[in-house]
């Protein structure tokens, strides 16, 4: 019976408040559309992190013939410089930093720079001599980078170290501006959905006065004359993540997997698998909201 009754006075209460209730869903869609947006680029960013960052390679370039690096002058690297990189690389000291090393030598990189550029007018004036010795260094934690960068750079005979990650982290950081910008925009969405279901909840305690001053003098509980309220709030703010988390799908099957993913075809993106993730979360985020909001609003009009 009180099942019944407190189901009875939610129904009436969404019909009366239509307007608001469909104005809640709204809000909340928005707020919680933009709290998924920033949990699911963070996992994109971790994805592509344990992707990418186990294969970064640091490449040290050696002198080559007329390289106008200024630690060159335009000198090519001798034998006892290449070696002594390469003693170093395989060093004790270095073992704790590098896990293999692939020596290039000049004959090798020529080949391969013919592979690429072999159709091009540049390369009928390229020679073997104009090409480095090169280390590519893979690393045992590919974070400690910088170690390897500052102990080779402006070694004897070296023209410069490049490290990989130089190439990806812009399109990491890219993706982490545009997580923190969903979450900046979320979190002050967030904060209107919870004024916005504030408000439509004290307008329907407003509303229903009467009915609550009489449940107050027949003894009825706090819970008994708040559960509506609360339900009301709740329902539909699981209306708005229920929305979030379709358009999520959506837009990681239609942009993601359907654009994103073959147009880049080197990396992996996020399916359908971490938007299940998000699900239980946005759904709990909204219940969440439902609830500060009513205990807000509710305190003044339906206090026993």
């Amino acid at each position: 019976m009180k099942l019944r009754f407190i189901l009875s006075e939610v129904g009436k209460g969404l019909a009366r408040n239509r307007a608001m209730s469909v104005a809640v869903i709204i809000v909340t869609y928005v707020s919680l559309l933009f709290v998924g947006v920033a949990g699911l680029s963070q996992m994109q960013v971790m994805q592509m992190k344990s992707q990418w960052y186990d294969k970064i390679e640091v490449s040290i370039y050696m002198c080559a013939t007329d390289d106008a690096t200024p630690s060159c002058n335009a000198t090519e690297a001798t034998e006892a410089q290449i070696s002594a990189v390469r003693d170093k690389l395989n060093s004790a000291e270095m073992s704790q930093y590098v896990k293999n090393v692939y020596e290039e030598s000049k004959e090798e990189a020529y080949e391969n720079y013919l592979k690429l550029y072999g159709d091009s007018t540049i390369s009928e004036w390229t020679t073997v001599d104009m090409m480095p010795v090169s280390f590519r260094v893979k690393l045992v934690d590919p974070e400690q980078y910088s170690i390897i960068k500052e102990e080779f750079s402006g070694a004897a005979g070296v023209s410069q170290v490049k490290d990989q990650r130089e190439i990806i982290e812009p399109l990491f950081n890219v993706i982490d501006a545009a997580r923190l910008m969903a979450l900046g925009l979320g979190g002050v969405m967030i904060i209107a959905a919870i004024l916005l279901i504030s408000t439509t909840i004290r307008l329907s305690a407003m509303s229903r006065e009467t009915e609550t001053q009489i449940m107050r003098y027949v003894g009825a509980s706090n819970l008994f004359i708040q559960a509506p309220f609360m339900i009301e709030g709740a329902l539909a703010a699981i209306a708005g993540a229920i929305l979030a988390v379709g358009t999520l799908f959506a837009g990681v099957h239609f942009l993601v997997q359907g654009w994103l993913a073959p147009s880049f075809s080197w990396t992996s993106f996020i399916g359908a698998t971490q938007v299940w993730i998000m699900t239980p979360i946005l759904i709990l985020a909204a219940v969440a909201l439902a609830l500060i909001a009513s205990a807000v609003s509710l305190a003044k009009y339906t206090k026993v």
